[in-house]
């Protein structure tokens, strides 16, 4: 119990030396008055988050494209009677992952039947020469599409992962550097301490203004990824049960 008094009168010391001018300020003051370095990690978090929101802004447009474009094309896709119909509105909907994938499946589809016209169904229609490799052409666009729609979410993880990192650097770089001003000016008044502490503590609050919002929407937008991946693969299953019926 002594030793809890005796810190609490070293931080109300009497006589104390008065804080240091503009300690008293606002955020802004602090981060004026920081250091060098403190403000170049702020640049860096300030990079971080900044990019972080341009790309969430463009994430976020793209898959509302997406689904909307996505939407029709299933529609005109099911409504169709042939795969040319199909091909020829896909240049108006190409932001659909789903687009790409039909693509690729009638680019090998069209190569098969051309390479082999002399075999045909009982229907008289020419038949595919490997219903495999129709399947690995399918396979491959999904997963090209789902790279295209990951692009750019890794910086999200980065910067979820990286910035309390950063921060926290210059916050104990802050804290070292508060110690040594603390011994120059020989006194642990609050007063005193207050504002250097503060001020090492600007870099982990916005190490974490730009890490959570980047946590938040890397999963949100991995999700969506996820879903759009699920779509893709019944969508290849489709097309691939529509070209067995007709073409083996």
């Amino acid at each position: 119990m002594s030793s809890a008094f005796t810190v609490l009168a070293l931080f109300q010391g009497q006589g104390a030396p008065s804080a240091p001018a503009g300690a008293e300020g606002d955020f802004v003051s602090l981060i004026l008055r920081s250091s060098p370095l403190a403000k170049g990690v702020l640049v860096i978090l300030l990079v971080f988050s900044a990019v972080s929101w341009g790309i969430v802004l463009y994430k976020t447009w793209q898959f509302q494209r997406a689904r909307r474009q996505t939407t029709s094309f299933l529609d005109i896709f099911r409504r169709s009677s042939k795969f040319s119909e199909v091909q020829a509105v896909c240049r108006t909907l190409s932001d659909s992952p789903l687009v790409g994938i039909f693509q690729a499946g009638y680019a090998e589809l069209t190569a098969q039947l051309k390479a082999a016209p002399a075999t045909t169904t009982p229907a008289g229609r020419p038949t595919l020469k490997s219903l495999d490799a129709l399947d690995r052409a399918l396979l491959r666009s999904a997963g090209s599409e789902v790279s295209r729609l990951e692009k750019r979410l890794t910086f999200l993880a980065t910067t979820a992962s990286v910035t309390p990192y950063i921060g926290l650097f210059g916050t104990v770089w802050g804290i070292l550097s508060a110690f040594q001003r603390i011994g120059g000016t020989g006194s642990t008044s609050l007063a005193v301490v207050g504002p250097y502490i503060a001020e090492a503590l600007i870099a982990t609050a916005v190490g974490l203004f730009a890490a959570i919002p980047a946590v938040y929407f890397y999963n949100h937008f991995a999700d969506q990824v996820k879903q759009f991946a699920t779509a893709m693969d019944d969508f290849a299953m489709e097309f691939l049960t529509i070209a067995e019926r007709n073409f083996t």
